[in-house]
């Protein structure tokens, strides 16, 4: 029964969203948007808005659904979690660390970022580059104990 409620409350949530989506997406293009940034009719502004607000929602559901679920299946599963999220911030650290935040070079934008952007746009790519190299290694690796394990 109660399984049946979240379900209905969800499905309203979701036609509400995708309601609204509807609206801004009809607004831009009656306005018309832009063809280049000189060109701003207010129209971008605000579909970039409601796109990071309905990420930020599904965000904030797939992680507090799975945080819900699991305390509900297994609350020792939480454990897990904590250490999963403990070891992303100590790994975004390590990359904001070895970020160097270096001026962009040949960067012919209106105003240059500042040092805290090009800080963290360093420290994004590291860890890019850190786990796109890990999960080439896991794949090859995987693949080489698959071939031994088999071969037995």
């Amino acid at each position: 029964m109660e399984n049946q409620k979240y379900a209905k409350i969800t499905k309203i949530i979701l036609w509400v969203l995708m309601g609204l989506s509807i609206c801004v997406l009809v607004w831009g293009m009656i306005k018309g948007y832009p063809d280049n940034v000189a060109a701003d009719n207010g129209t971008v502004d605000p579909l970039l808005y409601w796109a990071y607000i309905v990420l930020g929602i599904a965000v904030l559901a797939v992680v507090g659904l799975g945080l819900y679920v699991t305390a509900k299946t297994n609350p020792k599963g939480l454990v897990k979690i904590g250490i999963a999220v403990v070891a992303a911030a100590v790994l975004f650290g390590i990359c904001y660390l070895l970020a160097s935040g270096a001026p962009a070079i040949g960067y012919s934008g209106a105003t240059p970022p500042t040092a805290t952007e090009l800080k963290m746009t360093d420290t994004i790519l590291n860890l890019a580059y850190l786990v796109g190299a890990a999960a080439i290694l896991s794949i090859i690796c995987g693949e080489v104990l698959m071939t031994i394990r088999n071969k037995k």
